[in-house]
This record gives C-alpha cells, structure tokens and sequence, in this order.
C-alpha cells in the first residue's frame, strides 16, 4: 500500500488486450559433434559418469527393496525409496553448471538431485578444501568409517566414497547417516555441497525454496536457489502461493537499488508426466504443457521454458541461460524440463495405471544409452571405458552398501536413552544475538529519532499510579507498544531480521503493533506479502535455513489453517530431521481476535502446542510479552507467539511502579509466573483468561474470604510445572482456564500432568474450563461462550469448593458434561 503507487481511474478502465510471448518448448537441437568446443571429452565423460553414479545407486536400493538384498548381502530396508531411475539426465544436467553457492531443494524423489550436485561441487572443489568438508562434518563421524576400508586414490574418489556411503547410511536410517539417520530417503541432505533439505510434502520446496531465494536477495549472498518439484506439484495450493510471492513487482521496483532484482530462483518442474498414477496432462490438469503457467504470474511470463530433460546438453544449455538471466536480476525463472521414470512412484507400485508398452518406449531412449552410444560414435571414449565404469561404480556402491548395513559401523540412534538424538534435537535452545556479525544492520533512522519511540517517551511504563489506582490505558504503554519495542531493538541488533506479513508496511500490521518501523527499515527488511498465508510460513522456513531470521505475521489466529503443513510439517521438523545440522530461528506472530464471530475469534494455541518442534507462548502483560519477544527473537528455535487482540492497549499492572523496562531484557520460555499469590485455591491460566481469573479471584476473597493463587502460563511448550505443583502443594485445588475450545484444550494435558505429580497434594481432581465447544458466536453473546469470571465461580462450587449460598449460573457437573458430550457440543 506504498503511496508512490497511484491507483489512477483513466489508466485501469481503458479498453486494450493482455498479449503474451511465445514460449520456448524444446529449442535446443545441437549435436554432440556442434558443442565439442563447448565440453572437452572429460567433460562429457563426468557427465556420463554421474548418470551412471546415480543409476547404479537407485538399482541396488530398488534391488534391496524387491529383493531384500543386494550382492548378496540380505538387508531389509522398511523405510521409503522413491526411485527416480530414467531422471538421471535431468538432475545431472541441471547440477553441472552449479557451484556450493547454488543450493537445491528437492522432493520425496530427490536422491538422483542430490548425487548429482554433490558430485559436481567435488568436482569444482579443491582437494584441500574437500578434505576439511569430510574431516569436520558431524566431527568426521561419516569420514571414519568411510575411511576404514577405502580403496581410493584420489581425495575426489574419497570424497565420492564418502558422498555414497553418507547417503546411504542416512536412506538406512544409520546415526552415521548425513542426518543422523532422521531424515531417511525423502528428506536427505547434505549443505556443504550445496544440497538443501527435500521434501516428502509434494510441492513442500516451492514456498521454503522462495524463501531461500528471498535471503540471498535481501543479505546479497552469492548463488542461486532451485526448487525441484514434480508436474502434478503444480496443482498444489502452496506452489502457487510460492509462485505469486516470488514474483512480486516490488523486488524490481520498490525495494533499494542494491538489493533490487527478481528473485534468484528456478521452479524446475521435474515433469515425468505423473503424480503417483494420475497425469496431470489430460487428466488432472488443465495447462498441457506445463510451462504455460508462467504467463499467468508475472508480464515476463517467468522465463518459463519447457527443456528436453532426456538430453542432458539441453538441461545445461537451459541453466545456463536462466543462471544468467537470474545474476542480471531478471529472475524468477520456471522451468517445464521433460523426463519420464521407469520405475514406480514406489518400489511397490505394479504401474498398473500406464502399458507396458510407454515404458518401453520411453526405455529406448533411455539417455545412459543414446549419450553413451553418442560419446563413442564421435571417440569420445570407447565401449570398454562404460563397461570398466560399471564395474567401478558396482564395487564402490557395494562397498558403501556392505558399511551402511552393519550395526557395528553404521548403528542406529539409541532412542530410548535419556537425552538421547531426538530428545537432543528437537529443540536448539541457542541464544545468537546476531546472525551476521560481519555487516551493520541496514536501517534509515537512528533510535531515537524514531517518531514511535518519541511518542512512547511521554507515556508511562507502568498502569499503576503512585496510589494504587489503575491509569487509563491511553497514557500507558500497552501489551503492542512493549512488542514493538522489542522488536524494533532486534532490527538495530541483527542485520538478517526481516518482518513481513500481510499489511506490515506502511499500515503497521493490521493491529499496529508495527507503527514507527516503517520509517525505521528499507523496504527489504519490511514488507507486505501477498495474501498467501502458505507461503509467508514456508518462506520463512526457507529463510531460516539459509541462515537468516525471520519474523512473520499471519493476520489472525484463524488462518493458521492456509499454512498448516508449513507450520505443522516444515517449521516443526526440520531441526529434527537434520539430526541438529539445522537450525530454525523464526518467530511466526499470530493475534486471537475477538468480537469477529467464528473464523477470526479462534484459539487455536492447542493445536499447535500438539505438534512437537514448535516453542509456543502466549503472553498477557507488556512486560512479559518485551521480554519472551526478545528471547523468540535471540532464540534458534520456531516460535509461534500467541497475542490477545483484547490486550493489544493493556498496560502493565504487575511490575510495580517499575513497570515495563525502556532497556532489553529477556524472559525465558516456558516459565509461569505468580501473578497473585494465594493459599486456598490455585488458578492457572493462559492468555487472555488471566485477567477474568484475577476478576473471579477479588470475588471469592470478597464475598467468601478465599485466597485465589493465579499463575499465568506465558508459555505452553515448553513448560515447567515446578512451580505450579509447589502452588498446588500449599492449596489442594487447581482450576485451569484458556479461551480455546474446551475438547482437546492443551489444560488438559496439563492438568493430566499435574494430576500425577501432585496427585497426592490434590483434595478434587484439576478442572478445566475453557470456550464452549461451539463456532464463536457474535461478540454481543460472547459472554455465553468463552470462560468469564462467573464460570470461574461455577466451576469452582461445582468441582473444587463448594461456596456458601452461591447459584451457578448454568450446570457445569458431570451430568451436564455427559450430556454435552453426547451431543457433541
């Protein structure tokens, strides 16, 4: 919503057509013979060999899928392996121009991608070079045992030894594996050599790919960003969100001149013409040739292209072009590159959707045959050289496979030890106050002149009066002003943080709490996303993972929905399934709204405090909303930072005259803190709820003399319950109350926690209340569903202590919650 765009009436009404380009299909033509000056014969040679790496790969694992073994030697491997024999030309192809800078991100059938870029980085790399990649990756453990039996001559022969053993211990699930073992065959990796994470979500690598792409635009880091996803991926909602957040007009026009360009990215299309069985041309799809959908995203169509991936002289010829074209700035780029793959979408599909015949059509110009039958026709090398080849790959494939089989040198995670990998890796818990210490953070004002900073000068930092009494609102620093500062100093401190989200500039978010950072930050550090929920999560995903930070905002609590597989599946994960090589500083801001009805009045803290991987917290006062906000955003790990839009003004009312720090500080995640101190009845809350908890509190001491403990949570995952067990030892009694929806409430789990570790200080089982199991209903009967002080009271005379002459205002006992539960509300 920049103002120098002018929406002008005369301009958008008058009459005209929307023209398009050709697009190329198929142009390259040349010959071997015609590109001899463009490749020498070893050239062409490594070309074929790593085909030849990749094919032989793939064989013994469908091998040792089919057979239960491979040379011999019995193995049962229960994991996946997608195969992508037949693709070969097209990952060699697409690999033999790239460099350690240019990093890929691949799919579920992505081994043959990251053979073949591993291969051409031990190509470019010198000896010296490799040998400290192998020596300290995961402290040389991959390198150890490759190196107790190694046959090889040369460091670039060790090293793809080592790149063949590491893979295949990690398809294995071996600890030895290059992720440990957690990553298997459909999220592999391996980013010294420029190999990223692959996905098993179809699709999953557009969004985290842009998002990549999107860090080395804005930190100018050298390189380009490929995503590899299938043909029938282009189906997928999460896919097209990456495509329109990648081609946004402003990285060409708004953003400054030196960070300014398309997006250094290739959407490579690996087009095998299936999904699993369904095809997507003809069937399940509308486009025909698929890279027709570039010219509905961007006036330059995405450079899109549709590329012979059977020939791969073509796929370089193609990369490139688009490498050039991406290094001048023109990027994004979509690729249509044409292959097809023998094998099934699994070792266990039977292909019964495709005759016998396609395949075979297809294995007659199998590109291991027709490029090795070219190479000898024009003496390139002779027929013997394949064969010696072959019978070079089969004995170092077998003796990598022979290591990745046994326990003894390739043993699995020990995951039933305390503290063992996953237990060690779920989370970083890393403090990293800067990203990037060798650069200053780019910023347009100094601190102090910021005009939000000067505003909050005049306000208190505190909402109690020097009497006692509550300040108005309006004159106090609320819960988003104490956000904002927070935030606003991470901006100064670290020069990878990036805020983006819908309506973040120029607005200030839609609830303000970014108001003053637009005069503070160039447009590349602050910006508007589209509407694509998807893809503001998976990109900040990618973000992270190039090393960056990233902070994002989805509008309103409700809309986690459009990004569940990036928040549940890709920011949750991936520290994880990396074996810890990984690390995921994002913080994914979410508000729970009020007064919105039901699809903006949700909260959802439940759902997300389920998936493991994620940091959950849910502040309520502005001094600890500053302080987790600054944890999340020193932190490595993904936080998802719950705010109450019915707090969003509230000042602080429990620090004293003190109030809200103007210096940094931090509170640490998953800590409750006592916000009133009592001794017959504890009330532990979450969000929102602590403020009608302290409402039902004044009630009960002043109508019955009861003393109310109220802890607020802050944080849900992680969360330490010693405090809360130390309040129930000295009361007997816990209510535990969040706005959530009451079935599959996260109180629950912790009241079940706290049912066994305080079982034998508890007088009455925990009681949890929460909003009624029903859509939202309008804010004028909101009082009806969501847990307000008279609920506290109903539920503590029904369950916990009955209270002299009190009426509950509705029934709340066990024969109203069968009752409720039959009915399903």
């Amino acid at each position: 919503m920049p103002k120098s765009i002018s929406i002008v009436p005369e301009d958008v009404r008058k009459p005209g057509q929307v023209t398009f380009d050709p697009i190329p299909v198929n142009q390259y033509q040349k010959s071997l013979t015609e590109e001899r000056g463009r490749y020498s014969d070893s050239d062409l040679r490594r070309i074929h060999r790593d085909m030849a790496v990749i094919r032989v790969f793939e064989s013994l694992l469908q091998e040792v899928k089919t057979q239960r073994q491979f040379g011999g030697l019995v193995y049962d491997h229960r994991g996946p392996a997608h195969l992508s024999i037949g693709q070969e030309a097209t990952a060699v192809g697409q690999a033999y121009l790239l460099d350690t800078n240019d990093h890929l991100y691949g799919s579920h059938r992505s081994h043959g991608e990251i053979l073949a870029k591993s291969l051409s980085a031990i190509d470019k790399l010198d000896d010296e070079t490799l040998l400290e990649i192998m020596r300290s990756y995961d402290h040389g453990s991959v390198l150890r045992v490759v190196e107790k039996d190694a046959a090889a001559d040369t460091v670039q022969s060790l090293a793809i030894d080592f790149l063949l053993y590491g893979t295949l211990a990690e398809i294995f699930g071996r600890e030895t594996g290059f992720n440990k073992g957690m990553g298997g065959s459909m999220h592999a990796f391996f980013t010294p050599f420029g190999v990223f994470p692959n996905n098993a979500i179809v699709g999953g690598s557009a969004d985290i790919a842009t998002g990549a792409a999107l860090y080395k635009r804005v930190n100018q880091k050298k390189g380009i960003v490929i995503a590899n996803i299938g043909d029938a991926s282009a189906n997928c909602g999460p896919v097209w969100e990456a495509l329109c957040f990648a081609t946004m007009d402003q990285f060409k026009t708004l953003w400054p001149e030196h960070v300014r360009g398309g997006l250094p990215i290739i959407f490579n299309f690996v087009n095998n013409f299936y999904g699993m069985g369904g095809q997507p041309v003809g069937e399940t799809g509308g486009f025909g040739v698929l890279a027709r959908l570039g010219a509905g995203l961007n006036a330059d169509q995405m450079n899109a292209e549709r590329v012979d991936g059977y020939n791969p002289l073509a796929v370089i010829d193609a990369i490139a072009r688009k490498k050039a074209l991406i290094e001048a700035g023109e990027g994004p780029v979509l690729l249509d590159t044409v292959t097809y793959r023998f094998s099934g979408h699994s070792p266990s599909d039977q292909s019964s959707y495709r005759e016998k015949s396609e395949v075979e059509a297809w294995q007659r110009v199998d590109p291991l045959v027709t490029f090795r039958e070219d190479l000898i026709t024009a003496g390139v090398a002779l027929r013997q050289d394949f064969e010696a080849e072959y019978a070079h790959l089969d004995s170092i494939l077998f003796r990598a496979y022979k290591k990745a089989i046994d326990l003894d040198l390739s043993p699995r995670a020990n995951l039933f030890a305390v503290g063992n990998l996953l237990e060690s890796t779920m989370y970083s818990n890393e403090n990293v106050e800067n990203l990037d210490s060798n650069r200053a953070p780019e910023t347009l004002l100094a601190k102090a002149d910021n005009p939000r900073t000067k505003q909050l000068a005049s306000k208190s930092r505190t909402g109690i009066a020097e009497d006692g009494s509550y300040l108005s609102d309006a004159r106090c620093v609320g819960l988003k002003d104490a956000i904002f500062e927070s935030v606003f100093d991470r901006f100064y401190a670290d020069p990878t943080l990036v805020a983006y989200g819908e309506e973040n500039r120029d607005w200030g978010g839609a609830f303000g709490v970014y108001r003053g950072l637009t005069e503070a930050l160039p447009y590349h550090r602050l910006f508007n996303s589209p509407i694509s929920e998807a893809a503001i999560v998976g990109t900040a995903v990618g973000y992270a993972l190039e090393g960056g930070r990233a902070l994002v905002e989805l509008m309103y609590c409700d809309f986690m929905g459009r990004a569940g597989d990036e928040i549940f599946n890709q920011l949750a994960k991936w520290q994880a399934m990396s074996g810890g090589m990984l690390k995921m500083p994002v913080v994914l801001r979410v508000s729970v709204g009020s007064k919105y009805g039901a699809q903006h009045s949700q909260d959802w803290t439940s759902l997300v405090a389920h998936i493991p991987g994620l940091k959950v917290v849910f502040p309520s006062t502005p001094y600890d909303a500053k302080g987790l906000m600054q944890s999340a955003l020193t932190g490595t790990d993904p936080v998802v930072f719950f705010e109450s839009q019915r707090l969003y003004n509230m000042p602080e009312r429990f620090n004293g005259l003190a109030g809200v720090p103007l210096e940094t500080y931090t509170i640490p995640i998953g800590e409750p803190e006592v916000k009133k101190p009592g001794k017959d009845i504890t009330i532990l809350t979450i969000g929102a709820t602590l403020y009608r908890a302290l409402e039902a509190a004044t009630v009960l001491e002043e109508k019955w003399g009861i003393s109310a403990e109220v802890i607020d949570a802050r944080s849900l995952v992680p969360f330490n319950y010693e405090p809360v067990i130390a309040s129930v030892k000295k009361t007997g009694k816990i209510l535990l109350a969040s706005d959530a929806c009451e079935r599959g409430s996260f109180l629950h789990t912790m009241a079940s926690h706290i049912g066994r570790a305080a079982f034998s200080y508890l007088d009455a089982p925990p009681m949890v209340i929460g909003a009624r199991n029903w859509i939202t209903p309008p804010d004028e009967v909101e009082d009806a569903f969501f847990p307000f002080p008279v609920d506290f009271l109903d539920a503590i005379h029904t369950h916990l202590l009955p209270l002299d002459g009190y009426e509950p205002k509705r029934p709340c006992d066990e024969t109203d919650l069968l009752r409720r539960n039959i009915a399903g509300v």
